[in-house]
């Protein structure tokens, strides 16, 4: 089969080869997929660029956890059903070595969710990292009608679907941007209104916007730079989920004033997260998938040959708004 693998980490362009491998017949409970998309996530690059140290104990490995195809093969006669079914996959290289920029995977039937006719195998690859990680910063937390649901970061993968997951919870969405571009893809997803990122003009329009009302909820995509300044604007007793802290990666937390506002504090990793959320998010997003309901957006499509080239495009942090595809 035709794929892409590295053998050492580095660069994009050093690393990562592609070529031919011998493909892999599914063990017992697992499926195998002809890849049709695959999507490129933050942390493969960081994968690629070493972070796991011990991943390369294999020899090789086949990059990318999030991805759409068809089953072609099942490991045993309970899977025969599925065969001819259209899925999107999750955690394909997660604790594993052989992920979807590749023509075919196996993996746990469990990992590959039925996708509906209505919808590209490119929207299915964005399913995974993105939208599960943006239902766990929701609904990890009750969400009452009309409250103050603020996400910063709103035109970022993760954002996009928090704001679209918060206002279907009902929630009044407030969003953070950088610029115009980024302001009308958050009021795109859904947002009410849109401010600059987290700043001390950031907490003043706040408050002047919601008439002195304190926030509910924070959905946080860079806790070390934002945290300081959301904790001006949250309510006691107020909840913040995030999953990013890529500008201080070892930020000093304010722990009484944290404490004194009883703030509960979520670090949300979407691997590891709780397996009830993640079946909590797979229904969601297989309800919102068949009613075709969410906004997708893809920035931009690769051949598995280009990967270097895509790979580049998620460390461009400023270049994209959407998902980045290759197409084994």
């Amino acid at each position: 089969m035709l794929a892409a693998w590295y053998k050492k980490f580095g660069p994009a362009s050093d690393v990562l080869e592609v070529g031919e491998l011998t493909e892999s017949a599914p063990a017992k409970g697992e499926v195998k997929i002809r890849v049709h998309s695959s999507a490129v996530n933050p942390s493969d690059v960081k994968k690629r660029l070493g972070s796991s140290p011990n991943l390369l104990d294999n020899g090789l490995v086949i990059p990318h956890s999030d991805g759409a195809g068809e089953i072609v093969e099942v490991g045993d006669d309970t899977l025969k059903h599925r065969i001819g079914e259209r899925v999107w996959v999750f955690e394909a290289q997660h604790n594993r070595y052989h992920g979807t920029s590749a023509q075919f995977v196996c993996l746990p039937s469990n990992n590959a969710i039925r996708l509906p006719k209505n919808i590209g195998y490119d929207i299915g690859a964005m399913m995974g990292i993105p939208a599960m990680t943006a239902h766990r910063c929701v609904f990890n937390s009750r969400i009452a009608e009309g409250c103050y649901v603020l996400i910063t970061g709103g035109a970022g993968r993760v954002g996009h679907y928090a704001i679209q997951w918060a206002k279907k919870s009902g929630a009044f969405v407030i969003a953070t941007a950088s610029n115009s571009k980024s302001f009308k893809q958050c009021k795109k997803a859904g947002a009410d209104v849109v401010f600059s990122h987290p700043s001390e003009n950031f907490v003043e329009e706040i408050l002047d916007y919601t008439k002195g009302k304190l926030i509910d909820k924070v959905i946080d995509g860079d806790f070390g730079v934002n945290f300081n300044h959301i904790l001006n604007i949250i309510k006691p007793n107020g909840k913040i989920s995030t999953y990013a802290s890529m500008t201080d990666m070892k930020p000093t937390i304010p722990f009484y004033q944290m404490m004194n506002l009883n703030i509960e504090l979520k670090m949300v990793f979407v691997y590891d997260m709780p397996q009830k959320s993640k079946d909590s998010a797979i229904e969601d997003i297989t309800i919102a998938l068949d009613d075709d309901n969410l906004v997708h957006r893809l920035h931009k499509k690769y051949e598995l040959s280009e990967i270097s080239q895509a790979h580049l495009k998620i460390e461009d942090k400023q270049a994209t708004y959407g998902a980045v595809i290759v197409k084994p």
